[in-house]
């Protein structure tokens, strides 16, 4: 199925929310009021972290976490009705942004529905209900052994699909088999054949401790085939072992290149710097400048681009996923939405869908240095994020002899509108970004 998915994905920015967090309130009446400054943003797909009643029974802190889900069908109470969350989708469509909403499909809370109806929906451990991997005692996992869930957790998917939701993203996706991904991308396609499927992949240690284990777990390669995006957590451990002292830029480089030999020729990744899972990015790097760089990079990368709510306002507080922990917009006075706003429109050029991409080796070490073609178009970008000094040479070839042709001379940085001069073949290096056109 990921040979349907089009590459104009790797243009689009979504926009993760986590409606107890996001304003005074915790409602979708709160989203709603907060949607010009979500598109001014350069937002094309809001993404709702789970809207679904959360389970009771085992909770995990005073209102329990939204990924122990209750009712697949049902709205959380503490967020609005139904018919005010189809307000919100048809807000969001008026102002030209689509909606996408968490699924997650491997487990569900103790009390679900699913145990008082259908409790040969669950995987058994010893008898009773259990999850096959992890410490996640407020949540239990289902059993796709049994046909039957398939029906129902498609019925789910084609209700929301119905209702105008335009994307799914999938909660652990590879625990759950690429098979029924695939008949409910089907069944989908007969409400909306354009409904974006987003797969939250796991790490690749992570992976190997399921199958270890002996249960099923898929591969980022096994996930295209079903899905349009994956998460980037292939590279993630090498991104946090840079931060951490213990890994260098080059080995987060290294594996980033192989992603263009081992992925479909279409494939998209997910880029972010944080997610509700992950430290906040402005925590990692707390120099403003470095965060820049790194963001950036973010958005040249070639795949769709995330920022998790709270990013833009360059809070360093990682919510609460069990209690109500707001999110501290005060840090928008600083402007870094506007740095935001800059990078998403250069972001919506054809060159991003389409371009031939390159990250090329340099002398340079702490500068990530990067290039796409596409016809007689090439756009370069440099990102000194390791604040060094002195100069980088734009015409080091690889061990093919190829690179982009960088001819002397004077451009525009299209990041913030400066002068960027090339002089034999060189460019004087600054502490932050350069994207321009050759």
């Amino acid at each position: 199925m990921a040979l349907d998915t089009p590459k104009t994905l790797r243009s689009k920015v979504i926009y993760e929310v986590f409606v107890r967090n996001h304003g005074k309130n915790g409602t979708f009446q709160d989203v709603a009021e907060d949607l010009d400054r979500i598109k001014a943003l350069g937002t094309d797909i809001v993404w709702f972290m789970p809207i679904h009643p959360i389970g009771e029974v085992n909770k995990k802190g005073s209102l329990g976490c939204p990924y122990s889900i209750k009712d697949y069908q049902g709205i959380n109470p503490e967020y609005g009705t139904e018919d005010d969350f189809r307000a919100l989708v048809d807000g969001i469509h008026a102002k030209g942004m689509l909606v996408m909403i968490d699924v997650v499909y491997n487990h569900t809370s103790h009390d679900a529905v699913y145990t008082q109806e259908h409790d040969d929906f669950y995987y058994r451990k010893n008898g009773k209900f259990g999850n096959k991997i992890a410490d996640w005692a407020d949540i239990i996992d289902l059993d796709y052994g049994n046909r039957d869930l398939w029906q129902a957790q498609i019925d789910a998917l084609v209700k929301w699909a119905a209702m105008g939701v335009d994307g799914f993203r999938c909660d652990v996706a590879p625990f759950v088999p690429m098979e029924f991904w695939m008949e409910a991308r089907r069944a989908v396609q007969a409400i909306n054949p354009e409904v974006i499927w987003l797969a939250e992949t796991v790490h690749p240690h992570f992976l190997e401790a399921v199958r270890d284990a002996g249960f099923y777990c898929a591969s980022d390669c096994e996930t295209f085939e079903a899905f349009d995006i994956c998460y980037d957590y292939d590279t993630h451990p090498e991104f946090t072992s840079y931060f951490r002292g213990d890994g260098t830029l080059e080995d987060l480089l290294k594996h980033k290149r192989m992603q263009e030999s081992i992925y479909p020729e279409n494939y998209v990744k997910l880029r972010f710097l944080e997610n509700h899972d992950n430290m906040r990015a402005h925590a990692v790097i707390p120099n403003l400048e470095q965060l820049k760089t790194w963001t950036a990079f973010l958005f040249f990368e070639k795949g769709a681009t995330l920022i998790y709510a709270g990013q833009e306002a360059l809070e360093t507080h990682q919510p609460d996923l069990f209690d109500v922990d707001k999110i501290n917009w005060s840090g928008l006075e600083a402007g870094f939405s506007d740095y935001i706003a800059r990078l998403a429109a250069i972001k919506k050029h054809k060159i991003f869908e389409e371009g031939i991409y390159k990250i090329h080796y340099t002398e340079k070490k702490g500068v990530i240095y990067a290039s796409y073609k596409y016809k007689d178009q090439q756009l370069l970008g440099v990102f000194n994020v390791g604040n060094k000094i002195g100069e980088l040479d734009l015409t080091q070839r690889d061990m093919f002899g190829n690179g982009p042709k960088v001819p002397d001379g004077v451009y525009e940085n299209q990041i913030d509108g400066s002068t960027i001069v090339v002089k034999d073949g060189k460019l004087d290096l600054e502490n932050k970004g350069y994207i321009f056109r050759i």
